[in-house]
């Protein structure tokens, strides 16, 4: 953990107090234990462009591997909307052709509704994008509709430059490495791929052992911490 943390992109080199009332908010709520009535999700945004192939690649032989020519053909882009429950082990990926408002809206209502019927309000933690907002839900459903919504989630936004604090960041990752990382040429494919891989995982039950805390917060990374002038 501590040498990711050192890395100069991932925290800046003095902060101020948001970002440490932030960071500590997200680092309290992973210490939290399971609680199905208030639930943990994290939720993050990924995009994999979409790459065709010019010429059929040569096949494998023995003693060499699949040969692919250089030239290839952009076919767009494929978004995927990942939610991820590190107490159960559970994640569901929504493939979509666009990242609006719109689509996060209906995402949500299928978190919500279909995922976690039962609970009371899910605990969200996610990145400050403009379209992972309360507002989103009101411009995708009708005001009832948006509000019954919105008293479900309790929002826990990351701090700017601190992205590293959301779990579905690391899971995005195992994504992309175990099932995105070649040329894939449709939107389709990424769907079936990326379905296969969840199910896979969630019937592991595969999660993150996070073990960062505020305790380590306050020691491993005091030099962003505001000063007090008295």
């Amino acid at each position: 953990m501590t040498p990711w943390l050192e890395k100069t992109w991932c925290i800046p080199p003095k902060a101020d107090a948001e970002f440490v009332a932030r960071m500590e908010d997200i680092l309290d709520l992973y210490c939290l234990p399971y609680d199905p009535r208030y639930p943990l999700l994290c939720m993050d945004e990924a995009c994999k462009q979409l790459i065709g192939e010019t010429r059929l690649p040569l096949p494998m032989k023995e003693g060499q591997p699949v040969r692919s020519d250089f030239e290839y053909v952009r076919n767009g882009v494929s978004n995927q909307i990942l939610f991820f429950d590190p107490h159960r082990g559970w994640r569901k990926v929504f493939v979509r052709e666009r990242r609006t408002k719109i689509d996060w809206a209906h995402c949500i209502r299928e978190i919500l509704d279909v995922h976690y019927p039962d609970a009371i309000k899910v605990r969200l933690v996610l990145d400050n994008l403009n379209t992972h907002t309360g507002a989103s839900l009101y411009e995708a459903f009708p005001p009832e509709e948006a509000r019954r919504l919105l008293q479900r989630l309790e929002f826990h936004y990351t701090p700017k430059h601190g992205s590293w604090l959301n779990m579905a960041e690391i899971e995005i990752g195992v994504m992309n490495r175990q099932c995105l990382n070649r040329r894939i040429d449709n939107r389709q494919v990424v769907a079936n791929e990326v379905a296969a891989w969840e199910e896979q995982r969630n019937q592991d039950e595969a999660t993150v052992q996070w073990t960062f805390t505020v305790s380590d917060a306050r020691v491993k990374l005091s030099k962003i911490y505001p000063s007090l002038e008295i």
